[in-house]
């Protein structure tokens, strides 16, 4: 029975010995990794949920198509049922099967697929009624479909011949794991197989994008690891000067929608998220739209002493850039305060801290800290992504002065 007790074994899987041809099969070297696949294969053929490594992060997937084995992925997370969940599909004609009899897939669908298939982008198409469970898209007319590049990922979906939806594999609300040690110590007894695929490439969940409307543009509804960037240069590529080229908007940058985000077509948009257990302070270090004055580091300080007031040093949780100027001054030796630091990369190359992000929150978590401090990054390429996810898992947002 979902969410009750229950042993909880993992497998290790060699991505590396797993390869696809053209016919969208996959060839599998390792016995071992053969074994641990068809073990996940069967376990969903049973309707029951695994968790499993992609590209962005590790998911909790169970079969697509099959309202009672959906169900298992919502009890076993805690996650309102009135949040999405995207469908994974390892070929295209796996997709096609899913897709209303006679649908034509947009141009700008069609192009993005050609360019981001496999990999870390979401596309929305018309969902069946008669097929796709309405568990599956919250009772939306729409259905979020994307095919993982993770060897591991897509070779489970075509070993099991369906479709698996799979949101990230954690408790509703807390960070997603990219590591399967993550995944054990959030959902251990609570899910029966986990396939370790070794930590994700990516570290966020996939760019969700909406191109259906008839203005032909495109509608990011949830930034990920395909960026704004990539998508604007293959438009540029395929499309070049062409008059009526698509425009990309980014929800809540460009536009915002209130009734979508009371009904979502996909996941991400409504509730809270990303939070571990302990509270998240956003350290920007330029002022957002009307922002108050800002903060010396010194008083910054005093106000969370004058808070978190304990018996002992208050332990804090700091995730910055590697070569942040915050740094040496956030964490000068003190005896009220012990910093337990976790290095994002460098400012310049945001892959680096969007691989970096949910592995630094529940690390930190994991280390007992009292608070955790994370220092903004420009909301540019993979950026964008991360301060999504910082500014939904954040309780208060701090502008800090870096010269006082």
């Amino acid at each position: 029975m979902a969410g009750s007790s229950q042993t909880t074994q993992i497998l290790h899987c060699d991505a590396s010995s797993i390869t696809f041809g053209s016919s969208d099969e996959p060839e599998i070297s390792s016995q071992a990794t053969l074994y641990a696949l068809w073990q996940a294969a069967e376990q969903l053929k049973r309707l029951q949920t695994v968790a499993f490594p992609t590209e962005t992060v590790y998911g909790l997937g169970a079969l697509a198509l099959d309202s009672t084995a959906a169900s298992r992925i919502f009890s076993t997370k805690g996650r309102p049922p009135d949040n999405p969940l995207i469908v994974h599909v390892s070929s295209i004609p796996m997709l096609h099967k899913l897709l209303p009899r006679g649908y034509t897939i947009s141009k700008t669908n069609d192009m993005l697929m050609r360019h981001f298939w496999p990999g870390p982008l979401t596309l929305l198409f018309p969902a069946d009624s008669a097929l796709i469970p309405s568990i599956i898209t919250a009772n939306q007319a729409t259905v979020a479909i994307r095919m993982p590049s993770h060897p591991v990922a897509r070779a489970l979906i075509a070993l099991t011949d369906a479709p698996i939806a799979a949101p990230s594999a954690n408790s509703s609300g807390r960070p997603s794991p990219t590591r399967a040690e993550h995944v054990f110590k959030d959902l251990g007894g609570k899910v029966g197989l986990i396939l370790d695929g070794g930590p994700c490439g990516v570290g966020l969940e996939s760019t969700v994008v909406e191109a259906l409307n008839e203005d032909g543009n495109i509608r990011i509804l949830r930034p990920g690891g395909v960026t704004v960037e990539d998508i604007e240069g293959v438009i540029q590529q395929e499309m070049g000067s062409a008059e009526h080229k698509p425009k990309v908007f980014v929800y809540r940058r460009d536009y915002r929608d209130e009734a979508l985000e009371q009904a979502p077509t996909t996941p991400g948009m409504k509730y809270r998220h990303y939070s571990p257990a302990v509270p998240v302070i956003l350290l920007r270090t330029s002022p957002a739209q009307n922002e108050s004055q800002p903060v010396s580091i010194p008083s910054f300080l005093a106000s969370v002493k004058q808070k978190v007031k304990l018996n002992r040093p208050i332990k804090i949780g700091l995730l910055a850039p590697s070569d942040s100027p915050l740094l040496s001054r956030l964490t000068a030796p003190t005896d009220e305060i012990v910093w337990h630091t976790y290095l994002l990369g460098p400012i310049s190359v945001p892959a680096i801290s969007a691989q970096r992000l949910f592995d630094g929150l529940l690390t930190l978590d994991n280390a007992g800290v009292d608070l955790i401090l994370v220092e903004g990054i420009e909301e540019e390429r993979e950026g964008l992504a991360v301060m999504n996810r910082v500014n939904k898992a954040a309780s208060e947002i701090v502008w800090i002065d870096q010269t006082a």
